[in-house]
């Protein structure tokens, strides 16, 4: 099984063409935010950490949603002109290769909503705010396909688990599936009520050890 299955659920294709978004991604505990534009804000998120629903504060982010990406480009550059001064250095937990060079700012946490909200207006773009109500929906869209994905996911786990030896196994299967639920937590799914009984209790004995 390819990796990429292994990610389906927390990680699904989702632009739309043309479709553009500007996000605005603060860090936990430190006064530092990421600009930027994707058509693909769950894929992105994913290139800059794994597990971006924790890294990132979702109650503060925010997305700005254009038409087209000569538009995202256009905000995003707004954003880096109004702040050159307080341009910083990515964090260490980016991959080098995803965390560009001039969109890390400090200390204009407390300015950069307003100054998101302003330019949505002025140009009539839909603002999503905070982030972690939009994640809630798209990961609602796809609660119906995470009962068999889990499910897909514990059964090779398992194998794993009983034919393979300890030096050989992959965890990849074990990493995605408890991403997966520790996203859903994260924006609010109750995934009690969302995959098999068996995939709750490794869940639960996982988050324990």
């Amino acid at each position: 099984m390819k990796q990429l299955e292994s990610d389906a659920f927390i990680h699904p294709r989702f632009a739309d063409a043309g479709r553009t978004y500007v996000y605005v991604l603060p860090c936990h505990g430190e006064d530092l935010l990421k600009v930027g534009f994707t058509r693909d804000p769950m894929q992105r998120f994913r290139t800059l950490h794994r597990r971006f629903y924790a890294f990132f504060d979702l109650e503060a982010a925010l997305l700005i949603e254009t038409e087209h990406l000569r538009e995202a480009r256009r905000l995003e550059r707004l954003f880096i002109e109004r702040w050159p001064e307080h341009q910083a250095p990515a964090p260490l937990a980016i991959p080098h290769s995803a965390a560009g060079h001039t969109e890390w700012f400090r200390g204009i946490r407390a300015a950069v909503s307003g100054f998101a909200n302003t330019l949505a207006q002025r140009y009539g773009y839909e603002m999503h705010a905070p982030l972690r109500a939009w994640l809630s929906a798209r990961f609602r869209e796809r609660s119906d396909v995470l009962f068999d994905w889990a499910l897909r996911m514990l059964d090779f786990i398992e194998y794993q688990t009983l034919n393979v030896s300890p030096e050989d196994r992959t965890g990849v299967y074990a990493q995605a599936l408890g991403d997966a639920l520790d996203a859903c937590r994260s924006v609010g799914l109750d995934v009690d009520t969302l995959v098999p009984d068996s995939v709750l209790r490794w869940y639960e004995k996982r988050s324990d050890s």
